[in-house]
């Protein structure tokens, strides 16, 4: 009897732990800058925590023909963009995608993305152990003018 409890103990230690490491990221503010009626390209912007850490390796929506990972840095002293593979999430700590560093551009938009709708973005998360995720976020579209960094909306208010 002791040993199929220490049995039990044991499996729900184990189930625990690779509950934890499996978190789902949790995406905050995830927003899409509005666009013109010929605009074929927009920013997504969000904050992303992985508990257990992991890399953001591929973006989705059926409102672009593809979503690319891209970064924002100087090279000498020119801002230069440029698609990179991923974004490592480090365990615990929050990584903001805004216009200034990491962050998604959907490309060859179906749709003209106005104030006020709502972009449907999926996002692929790789673990640790290889094994990928994914998260559903409804992106909320705000006026071209909005600052690309994801808590400056909310100053103020």
């Amino acid at each position: 009897m002791k040993f199929s409890r220490l049995a039990a103990l044991l499996f729900l230690f184990a189930a625990l732990a690779q509950a934890q490491y499996t978190a789902p990221v949790t995406v905050k503010n995830a927003w899409v800058r509005a666009t013109v009626p010929s605009q074929k390209t927009t920013g997504a912007f969000m904050l992303l925590t992985a508990p257990a850490g992991a890399r953001l390796v591929e973006a989705r929506s059926s409102a672009a023909g593809m979503v690319e990972i891209h970064e924002m840095a100087m090279v000498g002293n020119v801002m230069k963009m440029r698609a990179v593979p991923a974004v490592d999430l480090p365990p615990g700590k929050t990584v903001e995608l805004n216009s200034g560093g990491y962050h998604l551009m959907p490309i060859n938009l179906k749709i003209q993305v106005r104030a006020g709708d709502s972009v449907p973005l999926t996002l692929i998360f790789e673990g640790k152990d290889k094994k990928r995720q994914s998260v559903e976020v409804k992106a909320a579209a705000r006026p071209l003018n909005t600052p690309a960094k994801a808590d400056e909306h909310h100053k103020g208010h």
